[in-house]
């Protein structure tokens, strides 16, 4: 009798062990459910963990020009993906060459997954800080960067600035025109040399005035040169020299304003159209727009889904409206304008025109015409 009591004992004691023991698997395989639940989560939340922010060159974020479109596709990157700003996303203004290291340093130290260095300028430092912080992400516009954690974008600028030379050449009653540079550099010799090449192919006798104010943050030196270039007798000036074309505007508007004179300007980067508004007349002929801002966002997009191009070099022209030339004042343009320009576009994109890239290649094209 007791051992039948200490069997039933023992099998009662064993099934209670074996139902704990199934208890405690059914809980450990919720929490693993409850577990594999928040990392799926997680994961498609990754967007929501993910923060980008680019560096000024000294242009400033309000240049008007490619770091304000740059700042502008930051904020449609971040509004896109809910991202609040000073936190998902940010800029730091560069006031002087000094603040391109500083800034990216402060931008690793505050954990951004991408960093943008907004201009030529700013490539030996992005080089120099992707170095020290190799699982950082970085991105240069507007230069070619070692390193690979560094992705590189740049444009066909030469093609669309050969299309403002084509508008130019066909818009001037003066046989004349000009051209202001910020710094005197390999990228912006690209816009001159794409500019005189079209405008030379439309007339190869037309004048053409080239100036450097070396500097991209100086409207009064824009201004300046401008006023010379239009007392000699230019009518268009095509500008690629970020905040210093504020000034080549300027001018354009003061000698519009209250007289017959009529002078134009061609803005860069962005479409520059309300920068030249005055009263009920507009001097922005057209623009030669960069889609800085597509590029950002682009760019953006592929690090945040893993995909970021490090290493590689990103070009955008005209075959995919990277560059483009704006059509927003129809009116000064012309149905005329407007199709010469289409078909110099198309020609470009079919490779029946290759648009010279550098001075050397400007002056042996100029002299083929």
């Amino acid at each position: 009798m007791r051992r039948v009591l200490f069997l039933l004992a023992l099998v009662l004691t064993l099934g209670v062990f074996l139902a704990a023991c199934g208890s405690s698997d059914e809980g450990n395989d919720s929490e693993g459910d409850s577990g594999s639940q928040e990392e799926g989560s997680g994961t498609e939340n990754e967007s929501g963990d993910f923060s980008v922010a680019m560096v000024t060159d000294t242009g400033g974020v309000d240049d008007k020009s490619f770091n304000q479109s740059a700042w502008e596709g930051l904020q449609a990157f971040g509004e896109s993906e809910g991202l609040e700003e000073d936190e998902g996303f940010d800029y730091a203004q560069s006031e002087s060459d000094a603040d391109y290291t500083t800034n990216l340093n402060r931008l690793v130290r505050e954990d951004y997954n991408l960093i943008f260095g907004i201009g030529f300028l700013l490539q030996p430092d992005v080089e120099k800080v992707a170095s020290q912080f190799p699982e950082t992400h970085f991105a240069l516009v507007d230069a070619v960067a070692e390193g690979d954690n560094v992705a590189s974008i740049t444009f066909k600028e030469h093609q669309g600035s050969f299309l403002a030379g084509v508008a130019a050449a066909q818009k001037t009653q003066s046989d004349h025109i000009g051209f202001v540079g910020g710094v005197d550099s390999e990228l912006i010799n690209k816009f001159e040399s794409g500019f005189r090449a079209g405008a030379k192919t439309v007339n190869p006798d037309i004048q053409i005035d080239v100036q450097y104010a070396e500097s991209f943050n100086s409207a009064d030196q824009g201004k300046l040169i401008a006023s010379n270039m239009y007392s000699q007798g230019a009518d268009v000036i095509y500008h690629a020299a970020g905040g210093t074309g504020n000034g080549v505007f300027s001018e354009a508007k003061d000698r519009v304003r209250g007289s017959d004179e009529q002078v134009w300007v061609i803005g860069v980067d962005r479409d520059q159209h309300d920068e030249g508004q005055i009263n009920d007349k507009n001097v922005a002929l057209t623009s030669m727009v960069k889609r800085v801002d597509i590029a950002v966002q682009d760019v953006s997009t592929q690090a945040m889904n893993g995909e970021f191009p490090g290493g590689e070099v990103v070009e955008y022209g005209l075959e995919d409206e990277g560059v483009s030339l704006a059509r927003t004042n129809e009116k000064a343009l012309g149905e005329d304008i407007i199709s010469s320009v289409e078909e110099w576009k198309q020609k470009i994109i079919d490779g029946e025109v290759e648009v010279p890239q550098t001075r050397e290649e400007a002056e042996e094209y100029i002299s083929s015409l």
